[in-house]
């Protein structure tokens, strides 16, 4: 941490074509009421054909090649450039929705227990496109998390963060809470902050899946604080394309595949979760139980939005189950070519 009250903050912005969502992403950032001087935005680019770059260069961000192409691996090329006491890890399709953000991020880290920090909401806004606040309202952008627990925002069917039940103490602006084993939520994108230095003793090569990185740390501890600050974030999630949704969904499931064969993930969600996945499968299979949560969400927040719910829980169920044979045979990372944010 810096000397001074404010420790430096690098940003980290995998990127390839996001010129759609990255201007409003910079704009946010740079509204932010922290010091210009202690705030670097790091952009590692995945070889963008649209205007990208140029937005990146008006905002002062240094920008960094990726030639793998990923978000994974920007996040490791990143990293490798950044000179922050913290990382922020910010999607070129998130929005800061206050403008003293960065001051609730950073407050927690004041105790030197807590290694990073977290929203705990993404932020609903009732003019974004639908799907969007779908996905703000149900708290996570995979619906398969939902059934198996494993999710790290607050979501409006379970009226939780997380389904997983760890040691925490409300500290008023944020929670502190206690990771003593495994499995652990989904932490790691969309707005989390971290201690540059835990990066020095996990070290980083050619990919850095984000939310392997608490699991890495627990393995050499037998205990970590993280905070769970009371504020959220905007995720402009694939906005109102469903086509993107359903691209998004195979090369999630994909990726999985491809690096769990090369035994690149700390996280196995297939032998982790393996009795909660058969779950889904068969809440699917009842009918019920999927439509039962859409009027349920329906009910707690009225938004046609939820209408998406059975549809974003069927095509899961269906590419998940496709890709996961596909993989099982010939894993194959999916293509980035022609990829847009």
């Amino acid at each position: 941490m810096a000397t001074d009250k404010q420790p430096t903050v690098s940003v980290l912005i995998p990127t390839l074509n996001s010129a759609r969502v990255l201007k409003n992403c910079l704009e946010s950032i740079r509204n932010q009421d922290y010091p210009k001087n202690k705030v670097e935005i790091i952009i590692a680019d995945g070889g963008s054909t649209d205007q990208t770059l140029q937005i990146a260069k008006k905002y002062g961000a240094k920008i960094y090649i990726n030639l793998l192409k990923t978000g994974e691996a920007g996040k490791a090329v990143g990293i490798k450039q950044a000179s922050g006491d913290l990382i922020a890890f910010i999607d070129s399709d998130n929005i800061l929705p206050v403008k003293n953000w960065f001051k609730k991020m950073v407050e927690p880290l004041e105790d030197e227990e807590i290694i990073g920090s977290e929203p705990i909401e993404y932020t609903y806004r009732k003019n974004d496109p639908w799907l969007t606040r779908y996905f703000a309202l149900v708290g996570m952008n995979d619906p398969l998390c939902l059934f198996i627990g494993n999710y790290d925002r607050m979501s409006i069917l379970t009226g939780k963060w997380t389904n997983f039940k760890f040691p925490l103490e409300d500290k008023g602006n944020y929670l502190k809470i206690k990771f003593d084993r495994e499995p652990l939520p989904t932490i790691g994108a969309n707005g989390t902050l971290l201690r540059k230095e835990i990066f020095d003793d996990l070290g980083v090569v050619d990919y850095l899946f984000d939310i392997d990185i608490l699991v890495d740390i627990l393995k050499k501890r037998s205990q970590i604080y993280f905070a769970k600050v009371k504020i959220g974030i905007v995720h402009t999630y694939i906005e109102g394309d469903i086509r993107k949704f359903f691209r998004k969904q195979l090369r999630r499931i994909n990726d999985m595949s491809f690096h769990r064969a090369k035994k690149a993930r700390s996280v196995d969600w297939e032998k982790l979760f393996f009795w909660r996945i058969v779950y889904f499968q068969i809440q699917c299979c009842l009918i019920f139980p999927i439509f039962y949560q859409m009027i349920k969400g329906m009910i707690r927040k009225p938004d046609l939005c939820w209408l998406f719910h059975p549809v974003a829980c069927y095509s899961t169920w269906l590419i998940y189950l496709y890709g996961w044979i596909k993989g099982k045979f010939v894993p194959k990372e999916s293509s980035r070519e022609g990829w847009k944010q």
